[in-house]
């Protein structure tokens, strides 16, 4: 066989079969009541740590939702302790290897080797959705409680408001991995530049008044409160005639854009996966050997 003829090295790896065990058949939960819809993250085990499983739950609920007429707004609540501590590192449902049903034309993840894999399957499951997700043409409200840690974050920021109880914080710790923060980078555009560098050098819990302080976040309530104040806020919104509320979102959305925000998401998510590729090759895991007990141990010193 001549050279011409050889076969394309594919540059494919092994398939990795994973002992997965997802402790929820409904990772989301949907309900609608008033013209609004309802998001419920129901991971409360592992305090709704997001594995594939729930990311393409919640894309299905999210399309649901856009997809009813009787839904003029909705909102992404969830159950347990906390809102959500961000990516899952480590629980039994962690799916990472898991090959899925792609929505965003990205190729499979799941035979790729080394950094390939990580890039191929953030770019839908992470900055993927969390873009379509911004763009909704109908409003969405964040209702957050305790912690928003991390991939949380993305969660939260994607919606147009956030309503938070008097216990919620917010956290970005991923320097600790090596990273420059979480893959949709939207930190400098949700706090100013100075505010978003302290965030995330210093990786440390900014409480619900605070964020309220900064602009962050729309409304701090008592925590008894917290599903009222939604509700009503939402009520209020789903008021309002359709199309203008598509357009009043998507008016915002075209300013901050215009302001650099999508660019900037895509170069840092460039950045993100450098790193990624940095700690393969020195620590010999892409997360530089971290999982859940140990970023939950760092998170707790920082305070």
């Amino acid at each position: 066989m001549s050279e011409d003829t050889q076969p394309m090295d594919l540059e494919l790896a092994p398939r990795v079969d994973a002992d997965i065990h997802y402790e929820e058949d409904e990772p989301v939960l949907f309900e609608v009541t008033e013209h609004v819809a309802y998001l419920t993250l129901n991971r409360p085990q592992v305090y709704n740590a997001q594995n594939s499983q729930m990311l393409y739950a919640l894309d299905d609920a999210f399309a649901r939702a856009v997809d009813d007429d009787a839904v003029k707004v909705i909102v992404l609540c969830a159950n347990g302790k906390h809102f959500s501590q961000g990516h899952d590192i480590g629980t039994p449902g962690r799916d990472f290897d898991k090959a899925q049903e792609r929505r965003l034309m990205w190729y499979d993840h799941s035979n790729k080797p080394e950094a390939e894999k990580a890039f191929a399957r953030e770019q839908e499951v992470y900055l993927g959705f969390c873009k379509r997700w911004r763009a909704i043409p109908k409003p969405t409200i964040a209702q957050v409680h305790r912690g928003c840690i991390a991939g949380g974050l993305m969660l939260a920021w994607v919606c147009d408001l956030i309503i938070a109880s008097d216990d919620a914080f917010f956290q970005d710790p991923v320097l600790t991995m090596g990273f420059p923060g979480v893959e949709y980078f939207a930190h400098a555009h949700e706090l100013n530049v100075r505010l978003a560098k302290e965030f995330l050098f210093l990786g440390e819990r900014m409480s619900a008044a605070r964020a309220y302080e900064i602009g962050m976040i729309n409304r701090v309530v008592p925590r008894d409160r917290l599903e009222d104040e939604v509700r009503e806020v939402a009520s209020r919104i789903a008021k309002q005639p359709r199309l203008g509320l598509v357009l009043a979102k998507q008016a915002c959305n075209h300013i901050e854009d215009l302001q650099g925000k999508t660019t900037g998401i895509d170069a840092v998510f460039g950045m993100h996966h450098f790193a990624h590729a940095q700690n393969s090759l020195v620590k010999g895991d892409y997360i530089a050997g971290h999982n859940l007990n140990t970023m939950a141990k760092s998170n707790k010193k920082k305070g």
